[in-house]
């Protein structure tokens, strides 16, 4: 499920939140799902137990999953990490919106662009 891109230039651990939080947003992972150890999963991609804590650390500061002490990682049942990721995603496309019509371009060859997808 989590591979590593070596010719990426983000840090591991921002690799490993991005794809934990594809994984929970998508819905591969179920609430309350629990996460591999630490330990397991910085041996099955060969790299730092810090790194993989780290990225546990931040996906617990952003709300995707929760820590049970003695037991592990889970994946947080929040139902609003999904509407406030589409509210993120909303932010960024009007923002590039803006930018595209402040050059030029006009709203309807932007909407005949769109709906090309």
């Amino acid at each position: 499920m989590i591979f590593i891109d070596y010719k990426d230039t983000r840090p591991i651990y921002e690799q490993i939140v991005e794809r934990y939080k594809t994984l929970i947003l998508k819905g591969v992972m179920q609430p309350d799902e629990q996460l591999p150890s630490v330990r397991n999963l910085a041996m099955e991609l060969s790299i730092n137990p810090n790194t993989i804590q780290k990225a546990y650390a931040e996906l617990e500061r952003q709300g995707f999953i929760y820590v049970v002490k003695g037991r592990g990682n889970f994946v947080s049942g929040d139902s609003g990490l999904v509407e406030r990721r589409k509210n993120e995603y909303v932010d960024q496309i009007m923002a590039l919106v803006r930018e595209v019509l402040e050059i030029g371009m006009s709203k309807a060859e932007l909407i005949r662009l769109i709906e090309v997808l």
